[in-house]
């Protein structure tokens, strides 16, 4: 069966639900960083913000969290707009979407920063200090590889069901490959077909991005003696 002239729709759905989940990895990455931080800072008040942040955000479920950030942010832009007498701003869900996914998943890379973190010997950490290195450069020289090594294979966990969370920022109108296909599906009276080519597609995401983990593990592994070599 062809996709009866949805190819180039189903096409530009795929390349919205990457782009999303790009650059949603890419802002949960950074608050990942910003969040270990805090749970690992000296500051009390910064450890226990991180740990409100982490907690609610992992114990209520994506699409509650999904809704409720989208809609109440568009409220309450609504109301500071009638308030100031201008048009109405309607928020972009693509913009929407990834601003969402990234601070819901955040809290979870921040939970497997902060354990990689704590997986590098501290005497290393003290090492650099001794030989005057500024905090900036211990981050990027022995910090950060080494860190990577053991938060890899979390990331790629975390990658893998941000892909899949892509779906549902389609509930607040995004055209990515879920409705795409949906709509496809249900103007064509083919459901079951663009259903199965949606899973299917998502499979080979999912395959690729076992593929570039693995690369990566490769590459700050180097110089690292296996057990059993």
């Amino acid at each position: 069966m062809a996709l009866d002239g949805y190819g180039p729709l189903v096409l530009a759905g795929l390349l919205t639900t990457i782009e999303l989940a790009v650059l949603s990895i890419a802002g949960a990455f950074f608050v990942g960083i910003v969040g270990a931080s805090c749970k690992l800072s000296s500051r009390r008040s910064l450890r226990l913000a991180a740990t409100v942040y982490t907690t609610v955000i992992r114990s209520v479920p994506d699409l509650v969290m999904m809704l409720l950030l989208f809609y109440s942010l568009q409220m309450w832009l609504n109301g500071v707009t009638d308030r100031l007498g201008l048009h109405q701003i309607d928020i972009d869900p693509f913009a929407a979407g990834a601003i969402t996914l990234s601070f819901i998943y955040g809290a979870y890379f921040t939970e497997t920063f902060r354990g990689a973190f704590q997986a590098v010997p501290r005497g290393q950490l003290e090492a650099a200090a001794a030989y005057g290195m500024t905090p900036w450069k211990t981050f990027c020289r022995i910090l950060f590889p080494q860190m990577m090594r053991h938060a890899l294979p979390g990331i790629g966990n975390n990658w893998q069901v941000m892909i899949k969370a892509t779906a549902l920022v389609s509930l607040i109108g995004l055209n990515d490959l879920i409705k795409v296909t949906q709509d496809a599906g249900k103007a064509s009276s083919s459901f079951f077909f663009f259903s199965i080519l949606s899973a299917a597609i998502f499979l080979g995401l999912a395959t690729a991005t076992n593929v570039v983990v693995f690369m990566l593990e490769r590459y700050f592994s180097t110089g690292v003696r296996r057990v059993g070599a």
